[in-house]
Parts: C-alpha cells; structure tokens; sequence
C-alpha cells in the first residue's frame, strides 16, 4: 500500500473546471468583501458557500463521495478566493491541509470513516494546532483521554464543522492529533480575533476544559516520518498560494481605479493617467513581480502533487526538496504581495485611500498573515541548504 489515496495526478480538464468555481465564488464574496471585513463577524454565510459550491469536498477521493480533486486544483481555487476575499481563502487552505490529517496521521483502516463522514457532512475542519502554545494536553482516561489547555490562533475552529487539535500525551513523549466537533462539551470558543487584516478568517483562541476524546476520535500520532510530515510544506504551499492571489487580487483593483481615475497629472504630457509612463512602469513591474512568483508558485504546486503521490515511497531526501522548494515559494510570495499591495497606491492616486474605496484591505491582509512565520528563516532554511546542505529540524513550521 502507497499510503495515500492521491495516487494520481490532475488534468486540464479538473484544473478547468474547479478554477471556474472557485471564480464563481469569488464573484459572489467580491460583491460586499469590504463591508464584511469592517463588520468583523463569523463568516458563517460564506463558509456555507464554501460547502454549496463543493470546494470543501474537492480534495476529498471520490470513492468516499468527494470531488476527486488533486493538491494543486485545492491551491488553485485558493488562490482564486484570496483575489477577491483573502479571509475566506486562508479558511479554506487550513481546512484542507487539515482534514489531510485523515491520511497523514491516520490508518487507513479509518480513511473511509472519516472521508465519508466529512464528505456527507460537507465539514469544513478548523484547526488548534498552534505550535508556539505547546500546553495542550490528553490525559488517560479508560480508553480514551481528557483534554485540557489554550490554543491561540485557532484558525477556522470556532467555524468549523470539526477541529483538528494536536496536544501532547500525559505520560509518553509523544504528540496525538484528534478531531473534536463543534459543539463538544468543554470546547470553549474565545471570539478574540480582531487584527488588523484576515478579519473573517476566525483565528480566535480556543480552551479545552476537561474535554471527552473517546479513542475513535484520535487520528493518530504526529510523528517525523518523511511522508507525514509533508503537511507542513503543504501548508507553507497554501500561504504561498493565498499571498499570490492577494496580489493579483490588488494589481485588478488597482488596473479598475486607475482606468476610472479622470484626467491625468498636471506636469504630464498624456491625457490619462492609464498613458503615463511613470504608472506604466510601476505596473509593468509588479505584473513581472507577480508573474514570476506565479510561475514559481505553479511548478510547486505541480511538484507537491508529484511528490504526495508517491506515499509511503517518500524519502528524507524528498521530502527536504519539497521544503526548500516551497520555501523559495514562500519568500517569493510573501515579498512580491507586500510591495505589490504597497505599491499601488502610487498609481491610483490620493483618492484611492480614502476609506470607502477599500484598496487598503489588500495590503491590510498580507501584512496580517505574512507574519504567521518570519520569512528570514525561510530565507534561512534556503541559504544554509545552498551551502551547507543542512536541513532544518522538522517542525509544524518547516
């Protein structure tokens, strides 16, 4: 056995086919995305969308009544969301690297149970998996256990159907991931997100207060076996893909702004803004910008496709490629939206940061989720495997 029901890898056809709904989604969340932002509420209607449109159960394998869908199509569509609402994108990046835990953590004996469970409940999986608060803990309890603790940054648990928690085993030396349902006893949602951008992406803190874990709802353990541990580039992956499409997403809003400003400046020789050579250029360049980072960010999400599918064949070796790899990515991304959303103010003038227009969104969710982790020591990762060769520890970062 391969280890992974991903054996496969994704055609025109699928990649066609779930970009066209994800743009529909994005249409739909793009109508009232700023006044969403500025109410600060639970995304409970957008999340609903997620589950309607299908995109919650695109990664899941058909025989166990998903879409069948590939890792790249899954990052893709969302990509195609963080262009119009970055919030609802990063839910839906962390719910797929998350209900991945089905395969990365768990037996197989058990995939069906939960892949169908989650496709017939059209869940989505929020997380508490925060490795900078390392104080959850499942204590023995019969056959099952107890859980007790804080997350912080719990991103999509308050929202979502279930909730992927990692926390550490009373007793052994070793870390356990379970999946909790919403509404389970003890589970105590703190509402106590309110940053300054991905506002709707319900990363509030969660408490645990003797919470029940019968020993059904244990996935497994979080080990350092080369193929489980690619969760983690997976998720690194996701960011790379959710910091493009907020990058796409403010070069359009800014094309729009600039071909309705009136006019052009005062010193300039043109007859619209759209014809000055100084905002040709600066466009020029972030477009080169963001296509290079596409096209990098693309031959990764291609590679992780190549590389889940190998399962259980996956080596130390691979596995470290892939890390360096979509740490490139990562770095890549995460510089080219700072400038990119930065940066466009200086083509559509003053009156683009007024309030009301919102263009400030874009910039406010990058600078938000860019710092989740330092991208120095991604540049560190890189750097130090160019010279040295060395490979940074294997973490819930790395």
């Amino acid at each position: 056995m391969t280890r992974t029901p991903w054996t496969t890898l994704p055609d025109a056809a699928e990649h066609r086919h779930w970009d066209g709904v994800a743009a529909d989604v994005a249409a739909t969340l793009e109508r009232d995305a700023l006044d969403r932002d500025r109410a600060n509420q639970q995304p409970d209607a957008e999340l609903k969308l997620l589950k309607e449109s299908g995109l919650a159960t695109l990664l899941i394998p058909a025989q166990y009544g998903g879409g069948g869908g590939h890792w790249s199509t899954a990052l893709r569509a969302v990509r195609i969301l963080a262009r119009a609402d970055a919030s609802i994108a990063q839910i839906l990046s962390y719910h797929y690297c998350n209900h991945a835990g089905i395969v990365f953590f768990g037996a197989p004996q058990r995939w069906e149970h939960w892949f169908t469970a989650s496709a017939e409940g059209r869940w989505l999986w929020g997380d508490s998996v925060n490795p900078v608060d390392p104080d959850l803990e499942y204590t023995p309890d019969g056959t099952g256990y107890r859980l007790n603790g804080f997350k912080r940054f719990s991103t999509g648990a308050s929202t979502g159907d279930v909730t992927l928690v990692m926390g550490a085993e009373q007793g052994a030396d070793r870390v356990l991931a379970a999946v909790v349902d919403h509404d389970r006893a003890g589970v105590q949602f703190q509402d106590d997100w309110d940053a300054l951008g991905q506002r709707l992406s319900a990363s509030g803190s969660v408490r645990f207060d003797n919470v029940a874990i019968a020993a059904d709802d244990v996935l497994g353990v979080v080990g350092e076996e080369p193929y489980s541990t690619l969760v983690t580039p997976g998720v690194q992956l996701g960011f790379a893909n959710l910091y493009l499409g907020i990058a796409e997403g403010a070069l359009a809003r800014a094309r729009e702004l600039t071909l309705a400003r009136r006019g052009a400046w005062l010193l300039s020789s043109v007859e619209h803004y759209s014809r000055d050579p100084f905002v040709q250029r600066v466009f020029g360049e972030l477009l080169a910008r963001a296509a290079a980072a596409e096209a990098l960010t693309d031959r990764w999400n291609t590679e992780y496709d190549r590389v889940i599918a190998r399962g259980a064949e996956v080596t130390a070796e691979d596995r470290a490629r892939v890390e360096i790899g979509i740490a490139k990515a990562k770095i890549v991304t995460t510089e080219t939206a700072l400038e990119v959303a930065h940066r466009v103010f200086e083509v559509t003038g003053s009156s683009s940061a007024r309030s009301e227009v919102g263009l400030d969104l874009f910039w406010r969710n990058i600078r938000t989720h860019s710092l989740h982790d330092p991208v120095d020591y991604k540049k560190l990762e890189v750097g130090a495997n160019y010279l040295t060769g060395d490979v940074q520890p294997i973490t819930l970062y790395t």
